[in-house]
């Protein structure tokens, strides 16, 4: 894979000029509606959705300050969705919103956009959906049209039921369009590219779980059962985690040149959990036996029983060990890994054919087997064919980026498709709409120790409007929370539950450019690792390495399937 990433860089493709400052979007003039909020109301979305497609409320209100018209409404049989069209700010763009988890709700929140003066003026009309569904229970995975709903279909049609909202109300097209989502959502976004390339001009798709019958069964399915004992409580418990994480850092934080509490490179890092376990007579600062076999497991991931072949294409990394809190470590032994609830209703309902409703995680079977019974879901609900052809021939634009610290989905999965695509399309056409960024110390789609605070859609406007292709990416510390992405109940780390302080110092305040993988960040000698200005682009490396696994096919071009 490296060398592979390696002959792009030596290729020049990837060596681009850093986005200049003050690089921005096309400069669009404002367009006022030419008809009243409330007469779309009587706007036939029957041609869009089907029969019984309505819209049911259009009334003036604000969002975040800004005068909208918001419109609601059902596009058969039960995909709800809500748009936001401005009433003095539009600047002829629109941005459609993904949800994470198994969505069920609409959500209208933009991530990975801090600081995008267009967003931040009203300048776009937006609209989500809850993909068919409500709440995250998976008994509607039995109706045909429903896992249709979710794995592709509410997406595309709430783009077509806005564009033509957009067209009456403002009596014009949208001239640009736009898609941005995290985890589920970046799997959305992919699966537009995929399924529907000529929808969105730009596409933004953060942490994707796009290879979703592995993710959600054999994945978390392992993250769960790794860390349950034999009396069917959780082994390792959070508050080891902290001992955890300074071991990993003090091993591998180094690795990079630069000692600044965090692990940019995890390729590089060959930490041994059995370094940490208790020495005869010790019981403080340190783990069980038990407990250091867990985060064994975690780092290596689910493997056939029989043969040892991987069945995932990478795990959870070095350096992520403070966000497995609350999804698959929790507080005390008598709470349920939220890992275990993600995966149950996957199990029962959504990933095999025929559905399983007695299905539990603990039938789950580690084989390859298993992974060949996933199979035949693989071309409705995962968004893994590199071929993007018709997306990259209508002009479209792809930024992919992955926290280096998920404890949800591994960065693997991403570089995977990355390759994918580079092996299926060639360097130089992948070079022509497609950037994928890793970022250190991020958790999923948002958090963690490692600056998070990014801006994406100003760069993919700038891609897209005036040609200018993205190279360095700001990021920056912040301290707010996002639910960009979250499944329902996330935590305060992207996790499943209300969680206990773990007591952790946080990290200084920083900023960081992020360039585009395999390109590394060098420290210029002598300065302040903290300020981005003191950071140059350094050399290729692997960052993240992924692995031979019966399931690499899964990444080869396929129809994907009604």
């Amino acid at each position: 894979m490296f060398d592979l990433l390696r002959r792009v860089a030596l290729a020049g493709v990837v060596l681009l000029v850093p986005l200049a400052a003050g690089a921005a979007p096309a400069d669009l003039a404002p367009v006022a509606p030419v008809m009243a909020c409330a007469d779309l109301a009587r706007t036939d979305l029957a041609p869009i959705g089907g029969e019984g497609s309505t819209v049911t409320e259009a009334v003036e209100t604000t969002s975040d300050g800004i005068p909208v018209c918001s419109v609601t409404g059902t596009l058969a049989p039960q995909v709800s969705f809500q748009v936001l069209l401005p009433m003095e700010t539009w600047t002829q763009r629109y941005l459609q919103v993904g949800c994470g988890g198994l969505c069920g709700q609409i959500t209208l929140r933009s991530g990975a956009s801090a600081g995008c003066q267009i967003l931040n003026d009203g300048g776009f009309v937006m609209a989500a959906t809850d993909m068919g569904h409500s709440g995250q229970g998976g008994e509607w995975g039995l109706d045909d049209q429903q896992r249709a709903d979710f794995a592709y279909r509410a997406q595309h049609i709430t783009a077509e039921a806005t564009k033509a909202l957009i067209r009456a109300f403002y009596g014009q097209d949208a001239r640009y369009s736009y898609f941005n989502g995290c985890s589920d959502g970046g799997r959305e976004g992919i699966m537009e590219a995929m399924r529907f390339p000529e929808d969105f001009d730009g596409i933004v798709a953060g942490a994707p779980a796009m290879l979703f019958q592995v993710q959600n069964t054999l994945h978390h399915g392992w993250l769960a059962r790794s860390n349950t004992g034999a009396d069917g409580k959780p082994i390792l418990l959070s508050d080891k985690l902290p001992l955890l994480h300074r071991a990993v850092v003090a091993a591998c934080d180094t690795g990079d040149g630069v000692e600044d509490g965090l692990i940019s490179q995890p390729a590089a890092c060959g930490f041994d959990p059995s370094t940490l376990v208790c020495k005869d007579g010790q019981s403080a600062e340190c783990l069980t036996a038990d407990e250091a076999a867990v985060v064994a497991a975690v780092y290596d991931g689910p493997r056939d029983t029989g043969t040892g072949a991987a069945l995932t294409p990478g795990q959870q990394l070095p350096g992520s060990e403070l966000n497995w809190q609350g999804v698959f470590v929790p507080d005390s032994h008598d709470q349920m890994p939220f890992s275990a609830i993600i995966v149950d209703p996957v199990l029962r309902y959504l990933a095999f054919q025929p559905a399983r409703p007695e299905m539990t995680v603990n039938d789950l079977e580690f084989t390859t087997a298993t992974l060949d019974d996933l199979r035949a879901r693989h071309p409705l609900f995962d968004a893994t064919s590199p071929d993007l052809s018709a997306f990259e021939a209508s002009g479209g634009k792809l930024i992919l980026w992955h926290g280096l610290a998920d404890p949800h989905i591994a960065p693997a999965n991403t570089v995977a498709l990355h390759g994918a695509m580079l092996d299926s399309l060639g360097a130089e056409t992948l070079a022509g709409f497609e950037r994928l960024y890793l970022l250190p110390g991020v958790s999923h789609c948002s958090g963690g120790e490692g600056p998070s605070n990014l801006d994406l859609l100003t760069p993919i406007m700038a891609w897209v409007e005036r040609g200018e292709a993205p190279d360095a990416i700001r990021t920056a510390s912040t301290a707010e929370t996002s639910s960009f992405g979250q499944p329902a109940g996330g935590g305060r780390r992207g996790g499943g539950m209300p969680m206990t302080d773990l007591g952790v110092a946080p990290l200084p305040a920083m900023s960081r450019p992020v360039w585009p993988y395999p390109a590394t960040a060098a420290l210029k000698a002598g300065t302040d690792y903290t300020e981005a200005e003191n950071w140059t682009r350094g050399p290729d490396a692997p960052i993240v390495t992924t692995r031979d696994w019966p399931g690499a096919d899964l990444f080869a071009p396929y129809t994907p399937k009604e």
